[in-house]
């Protein structure tokens, strides 16, 4: 039978274990089904430009970089765009084929734009997917608010997090909405964790422990090179874009870029935002982080088992240790090399949450021994929605005409942000980053301060 109700208390109402359960059911009651409330931009505001939609209006989509990941959204919206009343109506890429593939998807013939800001120009398109290279996250984000669209940006929000300061400050300024693509924000489970944790049954948090777990022997990220991508396909120069050294058109870099520091961040950028936004959600309460330490390698240099292809930059074994201002320790793990997942639980004084991993609809509250007699253990399954690129998508379009924030809106994904930032620069330089979120500054443990990495900052930017 499911649980996701956490039942009403057992023994009298002046005990502590009736306090917390009490507490708990009320906060189930309160919190939205879907949305954790957090402080953010712009909530229920009406937006400063762009077009009012009414709850029965249709949304007008456009996408901005229609490769893999951006064909996945178009394939995905299609599959409910009757549900949610939308319209793909646009595609953007640098790539001919690119967009051949994507028009292909949709089924009929839409606009379509090799320069972004020529679609953003249309008034009819409400909200734009961005599903670009990374380094483009940011130039295509920040112009397509100042142009009245609401944004759903793939993950990681940004390369570099002067970017992401960029893109919170102009959601500020203009009140449109951001909501960045890592779908578990959008499962059950999270928000499930979120209440349970801000009601105090498992105590003030403690730590927090998760990993995102591959094993390719060829490399990951080794992805095939297709006949069609040539210099005469596609704008290689704008491709490039803000990367400080510019190479001459390379299909190995096209295909397989998130292998390399200028255009990724690699297990960073790419495996790691799956979990960091999903658990720091799961707090209630995301916080800055006021410390960051990194560490990873690449030792077994996989990629020699991919003829044809270049060494990578980024690592194939990565760990990330983050501390909150609120005392909580998150414990993150990635690896291209060795698949077996740690552990997934989110720890407090009195009682432990097993989270269950990733596609998991269930967690399970174990009481500490020392508060058996205060905490019950408790299994909630059936957490459904599980983690989908269409629950995520659909949440973001239904916050497109609320008004109301997304779930991994501005506010998550900016504090998410700045810990991927801050465990890159800790690995790619050998530090401890300590934050100042009031100042936006950096500096190591012994007080040196640090400005961000960003391009042209190091060789390989």
């Amino acid at each position: 039978m499911s649980k996701e109700q956490i039942p009403s208390q057992v023994g009298g109402d002046d005990s502590r274990r009736g306090f917390i359960k009490k507490a708990s059911t009320a906060a189930a009651v309160v919190a939205s089904s879907n949305i954790v409330k957090t402080p953010v931009y712009g909530q229920n505001q009406a937006p400063s430009t762009g077009r009012v939609i009414g709850a029965n209006e249709r949304v007008n989509v456009g996408y901005i970089g229609v490769g893999g990941q951006g064909q996945a959204h178009v394939r995905s919206m299609k599959g409910h765009k009757g549900e949610s009343n939308l319209a793909q109506v646009a595609v953007c890429d640098v790539s001919k084929s690119r967009m051949d593939q994507a028009e292909g998807i949709i089924g009929e013939k839409v606009a379509r734009y090799t320069d972004h800001r020529k679609l953003l120009e249309d008034k009819d398109i409400d909200a734009v997917c961005i599903a670009t290279v990374d380094h483009w996250h940011t130039p295509c984000s920040v112009d397509a608010m100042n142009s009245g669209k609401d944004v759903y940006v793939e993950k990681p929000m940004t390369r570099y997090l002067h970017e992401a300061w960029e893109i919170q400050d102009t959601c500020k300024r203009t009140g449109r909405l951001v909501q960045v693509g890592s779908q578990g924000c959008s499962a059950r489970k999270y928000h499930k964790a979120a209440e349970i944790i801000q009601s105090g049954m498992i105590g003030p948090l403690v730590m927090g422990t998760t990993s995102y777990m591959r094993n390719n022997p060829k490399g990951e990220w080794n992805y095939t090179i297709q006949d069609w991508a040539t210099p005469d396909d596609m704008d290689w120069k704008r491709w490039m874009g803000s990367v400080d050294k510019k190479i001459p058109f390379n299909a190995d870099h096209y295909f397989r870029w998130r292998k390399y520091y200028p255009y990724c961040a690699g297990l960073l950028g790419d495996l790691l935002p799956h979990l960091l936004h999903p658990y720091m959600l799961a707090t209630g309460s995301p916080e800055y982080p006021a410390r960051v330490v990194s560490l990873g390698n690449k030792a077994l240099r996989t990629d020699k088992n991919t003829p044809g292809t270049y060494e990578r930059d980024v690592d194939e074994n990565v760990q990330v240790i983050i501390e909150f201002p609120s005392g909580f320790n998150l414990v993150l793990a990635s690896s291209t090399v060795n698949e077996y997942n740690m552990t997934e639980t989110i720890r407090g004084h009195h009682g432990t949450l097993l989270m269950g991993g990733l596609g998991s609809v269930k967690i399970e509250l174990r009481p500490e021994r020392r508060f058996a007699d205060e905490v019950d253990p408790e299994v909630f399954d059936e957490l459904l929605p599980g983690e989908a690129i269409s629950h995520h998508e659909k949440n973001w379009i239904e916050c497109i005409r609320t008004r109301k924030q997304p779930n991994c809106g501005i506010d998550l994904a900016v504090k998410v942000q700045t810990v991927i930032s801050l465990a890159e620069m800790s690995d790619r330089l050998n530090i401890m980053c300590v934050y100042d979120e009031k100042n936006r500054k950096i500096t190591t443990g012994d007080g040196k301060e640090v400005k961000p990495i960003t391009y042209g900052s190091l060789d390989l930017s």
